[in-house]
């Protein structure tokens, strides 16, 4: 028989285990990260390791601020870029919970007078399928970078170039899909695409420290973000944020980044029908299937399958992996676009899986 004694005299052991392990994860995670942030006195980053929805690492490197000599903290806030797209892709399933569209919808719907509108789907727009131009590869960009542009503006802006496949032909990263996605949520929900993130998301899921990025407004806690060049670093270009719009304005630390992943798995914004539509995978005309749902790449570590994003706007990249199978959320921010996150996230949870099976 199994005695209570022997169940005593396990537990420290079990703790002992535990510790070592947690010891060998941060120690390790150090290392990866220090391979890309090993300046103290250069721009860095912050990270943030969580299982089963705790929190088993969580650091900063680097500066926030040059100028101010000022250090990194978890607590800072970053521009997310790309990652972005998440929060556009979520805000239009619940849309389409409460019954105010389709994902099937064509464009035209909501955009009448978009070319080709009525093969153009909501679905396309969300796994860059659609086949229209990307306005961050068109030369003519300048000329509105710093201008404060309206939706409808953007819109107007890439709508008649010429497209670069039919709709569902392929599967081509697509900026410009998100703008109109962005347009779309605030046609059809009669708020901004601000507001309504702000509301709908960011309040629900108590991401108190997000925002739509701004460089006009007091942000406490704020990470400036920098480019590197052959004399030493800059401030980062300055752009209009209504030029990336839904694409890639918003701002979040790594802690409100853990609430949102959080949130999605509670079923705290979607209804669980709803919420596996962003993390299916879908395929083309042709049969073919590829790599991302709505709002996230849908690939593996080490055969494992996760959900990821990375970003990158002008200063600033960010990288985030979820492993649903076990649970575990790795994010990675920086405020250098020289310094990317996105292989140092990915080996992180490379290291937090291989522990899992120890």
């Amino acid at each position: 028989m199994i005695t209570k004694t022997f169940f005593t005299a396990l537990l420290p052991l079990l703790f002992f285990c535990n510790t070592i392990s947690a010891q060998s994860i941060e120690k390790k995670t150090d290392s990866i990260i220090l391979s890309g942030f090993s300046n103290k006195d250069e721009p860095g980053g912050a990270f943030l390791i969580a299982k089963k929805g705790k929190i088993i690492y969580r650091k900063a490197f680097g500066k926030a601020n040059l100028e101010l000599n000022v250090d990194m903290t978890p607590e800072n806030v970053f521009q997310i870029g790309s990652m972005t797209k998440q929060f556009t892709a979520v805000a239009i399933l619940m849309l389409e919970q409460q019954g105010k569209l389709k994902v099937t919808d064509p464009v035209s719907k909501y955009i009448r007078d978009y070319p080709s509108g009525d093969k153009i789907t909501i679905h396309h727009l969300l796994t860059h399928t659609s086949g229209i131009k990307d306005f961050t590869k068109m030369k003519s960009l300048s000329t509105i970078a710093q201008k404060e542009m309206k939706p409808e503006m953007m819109v107007d802006f890439f709508k008649n170039e010429p497209v670069d496949y039919a709709p569902g032909e392929k599967f081509d990263y697509n900026n410009s899909g998100y703008v109109v996605l962005g347009y779309i949520i605030e046609l059809v929900s009669g708020q901004t695409y601000e507001d309504f993130i702000r509301k709908n998301i960011f309040k629900k899921a108590g991401m108190d420290h997000s925002y739509y990025a701004t460089d006009r407004q007091i942000i406490p806690k704020r990470a400036y973000g920098y480019h590197q060049k052959e004399h030493g670093f800059v401030n980062k270009t300055v752009i209009s944020f209504s030029v990336p719009f839904a694409s890639g304005s918003l701002m979040s630390t790594v802690d409100d980044m853990l609430k949102w992943q959080q949130a999605l798995n509670q079923n705290t914004l979607l209804n669980s029908s709803e919420t596996q539509k962003a993390f299916r995978k879908y395929k083309l005309n042709n049969g073919e299937e590829f790599t991302y749902g709505y709002g996230w790449h849908l690939k593996d570590i080490g055969g494992i399958p996760d959900r990821e994003h990375g970003g990158s706007i002008f200063g600033f990249k960010s990288m985030g992996v979820y492993i649903p199978g076990e649970d575990i959320y790795v994010i990675g921010f920086s405020n250098c676009d020289c310094h990317s996150p996105t292989e140092i996230t990915r080996n992180i949870a490379k290291i937090v899986l291989q522990s899992e099976k120890k």
